[in-house]
C-alpha cells in the first residue's frame, strides 16, 4: 500500500533531520536477506546509536537536496537500507560488519558531507577506530608526559629517605 502525501511529507521531514546532524551517510543494497537478518541488524545499529531505516529512494533524495550529502543522489538506485549517524565510523562499522556476515548485505557506497564515499572508501572508514577509541588514544597521550613528571617528582624525596637509610645502616654496622 502506497504512503498518502502527509505520510511522504512527514518521512522527508523525520530523514531530513536526520542528515542534519550526520557525520555520514552509507547505503546498502539489502536484496535477499530475510527478515531475521534485517532484525539483527537493526538490533546492532541500534546499539550503536545508528539510525537504520529502508526508505523510498525518492523521499530520500528529497531529503538530502541541498544538503552537504547532495553528492549521494546518483547513487541512490535500487532496494536500498539507509545508515546515517553522527559518528561517521558507527555507521560504516555496523553495515561493514554485518556484510561479513550476511554476503547477501552488498554496500553501494556513501557520503560524508560533500564528499562521496565508495564501496573502498565505506570499507576504510569501517576500520579506523571509533571516536571514543580515538578520544581515548588521545588522553593517554595527553597523560603520559604529567604522568611521568609526577613520578620524577616523587623520586626525588624517596631517593633521599633511600640515602638516609643507607647511611643509617652504615652507621650502624660500623
Amino acid at each position: 500500500m502506497g504512503l498518502n502525501l502527509d505520510e511522504k511529507k512527514a518521512i522527508v521531514a523525520e530523514v531530513a533531520a536526520q542528515v542534519a546532524g550526520a557525520g555520514a551517510i552509507v547505503v546498502a543494497e539489502y536484496r535477499g536477506l530475510d527478515v531475521a537478518q534485517i532484525t539483527e541488524l537493526r538490533k546492532r545499529a541500534r546499539q550503536s546509536g545508528v539510525y537504520l531505516r529502508v526508505l523510498k529512494n525518492t523521499l530520500v533524495r528529497r531529503a538530502i537536496a541541498g544538503t552537504p550529502f547532495e553528492c549521494l543522489a546518483d547513487r541512490l538506485v535500487g532496494p536500498l537500507i539507509y545508515c546515517i549517524a553522527p559518528d561517521p565510523v558507527a555507521c560504516a562499522k555496523v553495515l561493514h560488519d554485518f556484510a561479513k556476515d550476511a554476503e547477501k548485505l552488498v554496500i553501494k557506497g556513501g557520503a560524508m558531507p560533500n564528499y562521496p564515499l565508495d564501496v573502498a572508501g565505506v570499507k576504510a572508514l569501517a576500520s579506523m577506530p571509533s571516536r571514543e577509541e580515538l578520544l581515548a588514544t588521545l588522553v593517554g597521550t595527553l597523560q603520559a608526559p604529567i604522568a611521568k613528571f609526577v613520578r620524577t617528582l616523587n623520586e626525588v624525596p624517596g631517593k633521599f629517605v633511600r640515602t638516609l637509610a643507607a647511611v643509617r645502616d652504615a652507621k650502624e654496622t660500623a
